[in-house]
C-alpha cells in the first residue's frame, strides 16, 4: 500500500469528475489521508466551486488545498482545454500541516499581505496557489525570505475558466472546506516529512559568461565593457541557424546565482526574458533587476531543451525514493510547446517510477533557485516527497 495516489476524471460533470478523481487517488493509500490537493479545469466558475465542495466531501477528515486551472495533471497525463479535474492524496504521518489564506489590505504607501502562519522550527515547505489578478504574488514570493527565512515555496498561479476568456474574478481557490475568489491559499508542512524542491526552467545557454559592466534597474547598458545590445549581436552572429532562430523568436538572460562557480551551467541561472532593446544607446531591457557586477548568459527555449533540462535535474535529484510528487508546469509546456499535454507528467513518470504525481498547467510558476523564491515563466516547478524517517 502507498502513502500518495493520484487521480484524473473528465467532465462534462465536474462535480462527479472531482469526486471520482478523489476516490482514485485515494484507493492505493495504506491510510487515510492527511493532504488532498485538488485541480479543476471548466469553463463555468460557479460549476468549479460546485466540484471543490464535491471533492471536499470526498477527501473525508483530510485538508483539501486547490484551485482553478486552465489544465490538470494526474494519473500519469496531463489534460488541457476540457472539462477536468485531477486529484492528488498523500499521507503524512508525523507531519504538521498549517493551512493559510493570504490577503491584501492598503497600507498608507504599500500593500500588506496578512494570513501567513509565523514560522517554526521544522517547518520544511510551504505550498502556495494564487490568484494573479488580485494577489501581488511576485513581490509576496521575491520577498518572502524576509518573513519566512529558509522556507521553500512551490506552487503556481491559478486560472479562471479554462475553456473560455480567463479574467479578474473568475479564479477560485480552495482551501480547508472555503473557496475563495481572490488572494492566495496554501499550507505550510513542517515537521517529520523528507521533501525536496526542483525548479526546471527549459532553456539552453549561449555565447560565453559575461560581467555586467554598467546597468541601472532592469537596463543592462554594458556587457563586458561592450554595449549590450552590440555584444547581443556579436553573439547571434556566430550562432548555428538553428539557434538564431531561436533567438529571434524569444531571446533570454540567466543571471547566474552562484557567482564563485568555476563554471555556469543548466539550473545555475535565474532565468528571465529579454523585453526590448534600444538602437540608439545599445541597451537591452530585461525582465528583472540586475546589479552591476553580476554575471549572466544569455538563453533559447525550445522543446529540446525543456526536455533535457528537466531530465536532467530529476536525474540528480538527490530524494530517492521519489513516494509523491506535486507538479506545477506552465502554460505554455503543455501542448504549446510539446507534441501532447503529457511531456512533463511523462517525464516524470520516467524518473520516479511508481510515485503518485498531481499537479496543474499554471499561469507562473513558483519555486526555489539557488535557495530564494521565485515566481518564474515556462518552468516545470516540482515538490517530491520521499520517505521520511521513522519516528519512535
Amino acid at each position: 500500500m502507498a502513502r500518495f495516489g493520484d487521480g484524473l476524471a473528465l467532465g462534462p460533470d465536474l462535480s462527479s469528475a472531482a469526486a471520482a478523481a478523489v476516490e482514485q487517488a485515494l484507493a492505493p493509500l495504506s491510510a487515510a489521508p492527511d493532504l488532498v490537493c485538488v485541480f479543476v479545469t471548466g469553463d463555468d466558475p460557479d460549476e468549479v466551486e460546485a466540484a471543490a465542495v464535491a471533492a471536499e466531501l470526498a477527501a473525508g477528515p483530510a485538508l483539501v488545498l486547490g484551485c482553478s486551472a486552465s489544465g490538470v495533471i494526474g494519473a500519469g497525463r496531463g489534460v488541457e482545454e476540457r472539462g477536468a479535474v485531477s486529484a492528488w492524496a498523500a499521507v503524512l504521518p508525523g507531519a504538521r500541516l498549517d493551512a493559510f489564506r493570504l490577503e491584501t489590505l492598503k497600507g498608507d504607501d504599500r500593500l500588506i499581505v496578512v494570513g501567513m502562519p509565523e514560522g517554526q522550527d521544522d517547518d520544511v515547505v510551504g505550498v502556495l496557489l494564487a490568484d494573479p489578478y488580485s494577489f501581488p504574488v511576485d513581490a509576496f514570493v521575491e520577498r518572502s525570505d524576509e518573513a519566512l527565512p529558509g522556507l521553500p515555496l512551490v506552487g503556481g498561479l491559478a486560472e479562471g475558466s479554462g475553456l473560455g476568456e480567463t479574467g479578474h474574478g473568475e479564479v477560485r481557490l480552495f482551501v480547508g472546506g472555503e473557496v475563495h475568489r481572490d488572494g492566495a491559499v496554501g499550507v505550510v508542512i513542517g515537521g517529520s516529512v523528507a521533501a525536496a524542491t526542483v525548479v526546471s526552467q527549459g532553456a539552453r545557454p549561449i555565447g560565453p559568461d559575461m560581467v555586467v559592466t554598467k546597468a541601472e534597474e532592469n537596463v543592462l547598458y554594458e556587457l563586458a565593457g561592450v554595449p549590450a545590445l552590440e555584444k547581443l549581436e556579436q553573439i547571434v552572429i556566430g550562432l548555428p541557424e538553428e539557434e538564431q532562430e531561436l533567438a529571434g523568436r524569444g531571446l533570454l538572460i540567466g543571471v547566474a546565482m552562484d557567482e564563485y562557480a568555476d563554471e555556469h551551467e543548466h539550473g545555475d541561472f535565474l532565468v528571465r526574458g529579454v523585453v526590448g532593446a534600444d538602437t540608439d544607446s545599445g541597451a537591452i531591457a530585461i525582465g528583472d533587476v540586475v546589479d552591476v557586477g553580476r554575471t549572466v548568459r544569455f538563453q533559447v527555449r525550445d522543446a529540446g531543451a525543456a526536455e533535457e533540462d528537466l531530465s536532467a535535474l530529476l536525474e540528480r535529484f538527490d530524494l530517492a525514493p521519489v513516494e509523491g510528487a506535486l507538479l506545477f508546469s506552465c502554460n505554455g509546456r503543455g501542448q504549446a510547446m510539446f507534441p501532447d499535454s503529457d511531456h512533463d507528467a511523462k517525464v516524470l513518470d520516467r524518473a520516479f517510477g511508481p510515485a503518485g504525481v498531481g499537479g496543474f498547467f499554471a499561469a507562473g510558476e513558483i519555486g526555489p533557485v539557488a535557495g530564494r523564491n521565485h515566481v518564474h515563466g515556462f518552468t516545470a516547478s516540482i515538490l517530491a516527497f520521499g520517505r521520511a524517517e521513522e519516528t519512535t
